[in-house]
C-alpha cells in the first residue's frame, strides 16, 4: 500500500512577506493588472506546475507569485538561472528568501555538462507533497516577439514525478499554461494580461508511455508541442515585430479608441488579427488563417496570401504615416475642424496645468525614485545589446523602485518624527495621489500634444490619410467577417457587462463619469497607454517596421 501523502509545504515568511510587497509594487508599476482563469488552478495538495512565456525575466516570476490567490496556493516554488544565487545583490537576496531552487544552465558553464539531479529530485518531492511549482520551459528569458522552442524539461518533470509515484495508478499531476500579456513591458503604468489555461493532467493510469524507462521519446515531445500550443493561445506571438504592430494597428482600426473592452478582448482580438497576417509575412509558410478554401485550394491559400501581403503593406505604410506625424488613427478616424482644435488645445493645456499643479508637491517626493531608477536603467542598457538587457529593464525598476521608495518613505518619517504616526500614513498616501493625478495631467499633455500635431498636418495630407484609412477599414471588416467576429464591435465588447477593472472607454451614465476620478487606478481610453507624453513604438517594437 502507498504510504500516507505528506502536507503541501506551508509559505515562510519571508515567502509571505515578498509576496504582499511586490503585490503593492507591482499595483504601482503596472496600471492594470488583469488575471483571467484562475479558477483553473488547482487547489492545495494538488501536484501542479505553472508554466509560462518568459519575456521579462524575474518580473514573470513576481506576476505568477501574485497572480494566485492566496486561498489557493499559499506558496508557489520557484526555479531560477543558478548564477543568480550567491550574489550581494538585493535581487539575489530576494530569490534566496522566496525559497527559489537554482538551476544550472549549460549556457552558463561553458556548454559543459552540469548537474541538477539535486534539484531535481527536490522538486519531484515538491510535486509529491502536492506543491505548486513554477517552470518557464523556453529556458531563458528573451527580448523576442516569439516565445522560443519549448525544452522539454517540464514534461520530463512530469515522467520523473510519475514514475515516483508509478504504483499509484491515479497519482495525478496538472500542468498549468498560463500566458503572460504586457502591453508594453518595461514602461510605467502600462498593462499586463495573466491568463491561465485549462491544466493538462497526467497519471501514470492514463499516461503510462510516460513511466521510466521511456523507450520511445516521442509521447514527450507531443506533450510538449501541446504545452507550447496552450501558452501561445493565449498570447501575441509573432516571428517578427512588425507583425505585432501590425495586429495592434488592425485590431484598433476594426474595433476604434473608446470601445469599452476588456484587455482580454483586447489581446484576443490581436491575436486574431496576428494569425489571419501570418500567412502574409515573407517567410511564413503560407498557410491562410481566413477562408476556408477547398478541398484543393492551393490556389485559393495562395491568392489570399497575397491579398495579406497586401493589407500588411498598406497597414505598414498607414502606421508608418501616423509615427511619421506622431498622431494617433483616432484623430484621422474623427475629423476635427481647425476651430474645435483650437479650442480643444485650450481645454488641454488648462487641465493639464491644474493637474500638474495639483501633483507637484506628491512628485518632489517621487524625485529620487524617478532619478534613481533611471540611471540605473540607463547604466544597465550599456551592459549588453537589446535582445540580451531589455527583458530584465523592468526587472531593475521595480527593485530601484522599490529601494529608493522606502528610502523616501522612512527619510520622511524620520524627518517629522513627532508626528511620525500620522506621517507613516501621509506619505504614501500624497504620492499615491500624485501619481494618479500625474497619469491623467500626463495623459491631457499627451492630447495637447496631438492636436498641436494635427493642427500643423496639412488638410492635403489629412484627405490622403483618411481615404487610405477607410480603404483599410473597408478590407478589415471583410476579414474580421471572414475570421467571425461580431459586425459590430463597439456595440459587441459593451454588451459584456459595465465598465470595470480590465475595460477601457466610459459609458454615458453619471456612475461611469464619475470613474474618471478614481483614486485607485486611471480610466483608460486605450490599452497601450503608459505614462508617457509621446508614444514611442520605435522603442518598443524594434528594427524591423520598415523592413
Amino acid at each position: 500500500m502507498p504510504s500516507s501523502k505528506p502536507a503541501p509545504t506551508p509559505a515562510t515568511w519571508s515567502y509571505f512577506l515578498i509576496r504582499l510587497l511586490f503585490r503593492f509594487v507591482l499595483k504601482v508599476f503596472y496600471g492594470t493588472i488583469v488575471v483571467e482563469g484562475a479558477e483553473h488552478i488547482p487547489p492545495k495538495g494538488h501536484a501542479s506546475i505553472i508554466t509560462a512565456n518568459h519575456a521579462n525575466s524575474l518580473t514573470d516570476a513576481l506576476l505568477l507569485v501574485t497572480s494566485i490567490p492566496y486561498k489557493k496556493r499559499g506558496m508557489l516554488r520557484l526555479t531560477a538561472k543558478s548564477t543568480q544565487f550567491g550574489r550581494r545583490t538585493f535581487t539575489s537576496w530576494l530569490i534566496e528568501s522566496a525559497g527559489t531552487l537554482p538551476i544550472k544552465r549549460r549556457k552558463d558553464f561553458g556548454d559543459q555538462d552540469v548537474d541538477n539531479s539535486m534539484i531535481m529530485a527536490h522538486l519531484i518531492d515538491s510535486l509529491g507533497r502536492g506543491d505548486a511549482v513554477a517552470l518557464f520551459p523556453e529556458g531563458a528569458s528573451r527580448y523576442h516577439p516569439t516565445i522560443a522552442p519549448l525544452k522539454t524539461g517540464v514534461i520530463r518533470l512530469v515522467s520523473d514525478t510519475l514514475t515516483a509515484h508509478a504504483e499509484e495508478p491515479d497519482f495525478s499531476v496538472s500542468v498549468v499554461p498560463c500566458s503572460i500579456t504586457y502591453m508594453h513591458r518595461q514602461h510605467f503604468r502600462s498593462d499586463v494580461l495573466v491568463s491561465f489555461h485549462p491544466p493538462l493532467s497526467y497519471t501514470p493510469r492514463d499516461n503510462p508511455d510516460l513511466l521510466a524507462p521511456i523507450k520511445d521519446y516521442s509521447a514527450v515531445r507531443r506533450a510538449t508541442t501541446t504545452l507550447g500550443q496552450r501558452i501561445a493561445s493565449g498570447t501575441l506571438d509573432a516571428p517578427r515585430w512588425s507583425l505585432v504592430r501590425a495586429a495592434k494597428l488592425a485590431a484598433t482600426i476594426y474595433a476604434p479608441l473608446g470601445t469599452r473592452m476588456a484587455l482580454g478582448d483586447y489581446v484576443r482580438l490581436s491575436r486574431d488579427f496576428l494569425q489571419a497576417m501570418k500567412a502574409g509575412d515573407t517567410g511564413t509558410d503560407g498557410e491562410s488563417a481566413v477562408g476556408t478554401g477547398t478541398e484543393d485550394g492551393n490556389a485559393e491559400d495562395a491568392e489570399q496570401a497575397e491579398e495579406m501581403k497586401l493589407l500588411l503593406r498598406e497597414l505598414k505604410a498607414y502606421g508608418g504615416a501616423l509615427t511619421r506625424l506622431h498622431i494617433k488613427d483616432d484623430r484621422i478616424r474623427q475629423p476635427l475642424a481647425r476651430p474645435v482644435i483650437l479650442c480643444r488645445l485650450a481645454l488641454r493645456f488648462t487641465w493639464a496645468l491644474t493637474l500638474f499643479i495639483l501633483s507637484f508637491p506628491g512628485l518632489l517626493l517621487w524625485a529620487p525614485v524617478i532619478v534613481t531608477t533611471f540611471i540605473a536603467v540607463k547604466e544597465f542598457k550599456k551592459t549588453g545589446p537589446i535582445w540580451d538587457t531589455w527583458d530584465e529593464i523592468a526587472q531593475y525598476k521595480l527593485v530601484y523602485g522599490l529601494i529608493s521608495g522606502l528610502c523616501v518613505w522612512g527619510g520622511a518619517v524620520l524627518l517629522t518624527l513627532p508626528l511620525a504616526p500620522i506621517t507613516f500614513w501621509l506619505v504614501p498616501a500624497v504620492m499615491w495621489m500624485s501619481l494618479r493625478w500625474f497619469e491623467d495631467a500626463v495623459a491631457a499633455a499627451r492630447a495637447f500634444v496631438a492636436l498641436a500635431r494635427l493642427f500643423l498636418v496639412s488638410p492635403a495630407e489629412l484627405n490622403r490619410l483618411r481615404a487610405l484609412r477607410a480603404e483599410l477599414h473597408t478590407k478589415l471588416m471583410a476579414l474580421a467577417m471572414a475570421m467571425g467576429l461580431p459586425e459590430d464591435p463597439e456595440k459587441a465588447y459593451a454588451e459584456g457587462g459595465e465598465a470595470h477593472k480590465g475595460r477601457t472607454g466610459v459609458g454615458s451614465g453619471w456612475r461611469d463619469k464619475t470613474r474618471y476620478f478614481s483614486v485607485r487606478r486611471r480610466r483608460k481610453r486605450e490599452w497601450d497607454e503608459t505614462l508617457r507624453l509621446q508614444d514611442q513604438d520605435e522603442y518598443d517594437y524594434p528594427s524591423d517596421w520598415d523592413s
